[in-house]
């Protein structure tokens, strides 16, 4: 099994504070499901798309369709892997 630290993959660590920092984390959430879990990018889609329009609309992003995306990828990837790490970190920061 292998585990990744991606505690600085943004550079300082966030505190739900920066939407930019949070959707680079969901960006690269959806690049690291493309190579880990291809059939899960779609849900890695909902969480980037969600708070890209958030942060594009001014609005709060649905915390709803995050959280029902973040559990699919949480429930369809291996344990120790990058993608799980990055659902984790997210999942974290938003609190959902």
């Amino acid at each position: 099994m292998s585990t990744y630290d991606i505690s600085d993959i943004d550079g300082p660590s966030e505190n739900g504070a920066d939407p930019a920092a949070v959707l680079r984390l969901a960006e690269r959430l959806v690049e690291l499901l493309g190579i880990e879990a291809p059939a899960l990018v779609p849900k890695g889609v909902v969480v980037r798309d969600e708070l890209h329009h958030a942060i594009h609309d001014g609005l709060p992003a649905n915390r709803g369709r995050i959280r029902f995306a973040l559990e699919a990828i949480r429930i369809g990837v291996a344990a120790g892997s990058g993608s799980l790490a990055l659902v984790q970190r997210i999942d974290r920061v938003l609190g959902v």
